[in-house]
C-alpha cells in the first residue's frame, strides 16, 4: 500500500478532511443568535444562511460525480480545502446578510470539492478487506463536524466574537490542506469501464434507471429534516432559557448521536439486515423523536430534559439512514462505471433537501408563532421516506435476482 507519513494512514487523513469541511456546514448554527442581532437577520433569512452552503451541491453534485475520476481526486480535495479557507477568512469581514450568503454559497462549492472525491480516494488507499469499515467511518464526517462546531462555536463566540470563529475555521482548513497535500498520495484516477462509457452515456444510463432516483429522493427526505432540526437547536435552546455554552454542548451531543447510528447501520448491513427495514426504523424513529421534542398539548410541551432525550433519539435512530442509503447507492447504480455518477446524483438531491428544509421549518415556526409544529414537517418527510424505502427494498430484491 502507500507510504504512511508520520505513521498516519491516508484514509484517516481523508476522513479528517471531511470533518473539517463539515465544520463549515455546522459553524453557522451556534452563531445564529449573535448574527441575528449583529447583522439584523430575520429567522427566515437565517434559514437560508443555514442552507446556502448547499447551493453548490444542488447545482453541481451530479456534474462533479460524473467527472470525479477524471478531475483528479486529490487535486479536487485540495482545491476544496483552499476554497473553504478563503471563503471563511473573508466571511469574518462580512457586514451584511447578503455578503455572508454569497460566501456561504462559495463554501458550499469548497465542501463539495472535498467530500465528492473522498469515497473514491479511500477506496484507492485501503485494502479491500478494510474498505467497508473505513467507509463506515467516512459516513460519520458530517455529524462529527457538526458536533464539533456546535461544541466549540459557542465558547469561541462568547470568548471573542463570531468573526474570530470564522477566521479560526479558515485556519483549520488551511492546515487540513497542508496535511492532505503531505499525507495523501496522488493516486491514479482511473474508473472501471470509464473508457467504454462516455460521460453522456453514464449520465443517460443513470437518469434512466429507477435506483439512483429512489436513493436520491430518500436522502433528500432525510437530510432536509435532519439539518433543519439540528441547525436550529441552539436557537430553540436559547428560547427555552438554556445558556449558549450549555446549548452548544446539548446540540453537539445530538449531532454525535447520529454518528452511532451510522456505525450501527454498517454493522447491521454486514449482518444481512434488509436495507428497507433499516430505513423504516430510521424514519419512524425520527418522527417519534420530533413529536416528543416539539409537539405541545394545551400550550405546553415536555420538560426540557425529556425533549433533549427525544432529539437524541431523532438523531441517533435517523443515523441508520445515510449509511444504509450509501450502501444502496452502490447496489442500485446501473453498472460499475456509474457508481460515482449515482453518488453524485444522491449528493445533489441531499443538498436540495438541506437547502429547502431549514427555510421551510423556519417559515412554519413563524406562521405558528413558535417551534411546536416542527414535528409536522418531519412527519410528512418521514412518511415520504418510508414509501420510498418500500420501493428501494423492491429494487434491491430485483437487482439480486
Amino acid at each position: 500500500m502507500h507510504t504512511h507519513r508520520f505513521g498516519i494512514h491516508p484514509s484517516w487523513v481523508i476522513v479528517w478532511a471531511g470533518v473539517c469541511a463539515a465544520l463549515h456546514v455546522g459553524k453557522l448554527s451556534p452563531a445564529l443568535p449573535v448574527l441575528q442581532d449583529a447583522l439584523h437577520i430575520s429567522l427566515v433569512q437565517a434559514g437560508f444562511l443555514l442552507s446556502a452552503v448547499q447551493i453548490a451541491g444542488m447545482t453541481l453534485g451530479l456534474a462533479v460525480g460524473l467527472s470525479a475520476d477524471g478531475l483528479g481526486l486529490r487535486r479536487s480535495m485540495l482545491s476544496g480545502l483552499a476554497v473553504l479557507s478563503f471563503a471563511s477568512l473573508c466571511g469574518g469581514f462580512a457586514n451584511d446578510a447578503s455578503s455572508l450568503l454569497a460566501l456561504r454559497a462559495l463554501e458550499g462549492l469548497g465542501f463539495l470539492l472535498v467530500v465528492m472525491p473522498a469515497p473514491a480516494l479511500i477506496r484507492r488507499t485501503v485494502d479491500s478487506s478494510q474498505l467497508s469499515g473505513r467507509m463506515g467511518w467516512w459516513g460519520t464526517y458530517m455529524p462529527t463536524g457538526n458536533a464539533m462546531a456546535l461544541l466549540c462555536g459557542p465558547w469561541v463566540i462568547a470568548g471573542l466574537n463570531w468573526q474570530a470563529w470564522w477566521w479560526l475555521l479558515g485556519v483549520v482548513s488551511a492546515i487540513a490542506f497542508l496535511v492532505v497535500w503531505w499525507c495523501v498520495p496522488n493516486v491514479a484516477a482511473t474508473a472501471v469501464s470509464s473508457h467504454s462509457h462516455t460521460w453522456q452515456q453514464r449520465l443517460t444510463l443513470t437518469l434512466r434507471s429507477p435506483g439512483p432516483w429512489l436513493v436520491a429522493f430518500t436522502f433528500a427526505a432525510y437530510s432536509s429534516q435532519w439539518l433543519a432540526v439540528i441547525g436550529f437547536l441552539p436557537s430553540v435552546y436559547a428560547q427555552l432559557g438554556v445558556s449558549a455554552g450549555k446549548g452548544g454542548v446539548l446540540s453537539a451531543c445530538v449531532a454525535l448521536a447520529n454518528v452511532s447510528g451510522n456505525i450501527m447501520a454498517g454493522r447491521l448491513l454486514q449482518r444481512a439486515w434488509a436495507a428497507e427495514r433499516l430505513l423504516f426504523i430510521g424514519f419512524v424513529g425520527m418522527t417519534l423523536g420530533a413529536v416528543g421534542a416539539y409537539a405541545e398539548w394545551q400550550g405546553a410541551g415536555l420538560p426540557t430534559a425529556l425533549r433533549f432525550v427525544c432529539v437524541l433519539m431523532f438523531s441517533a435512530i435517523g443515523g441508520l439512514i445515510p449509511a444504509t442509503l450509501f450502501s444502496c447507492a452502490l447496489r442500485l447504480a446501473p453498472n460499475e462505471a456509474t457508481v460515482s455518477t449515482t453518488v453524485g446524483h444522491m449528493q445533489q438531491w441531499s443538498a436540495l433537501g438541506q437547502f429547502a428544509g431549514p427555510p421551510l421549518v423556519a417559515w412554519v415556526a413563524v406562521m405558528a408563532g413558535g417551534w411546536q409544529l416542527t414535528w409536522g414537517v418531519t412527519a410528512v418527510l418521514s412518511a415520504a421516506g418510508m414509501v420510498l424505502a418500500y420501493f428501494i427494498g423492491q429494487a434491491v430484491t430485483i437487482k439480486k435476482v
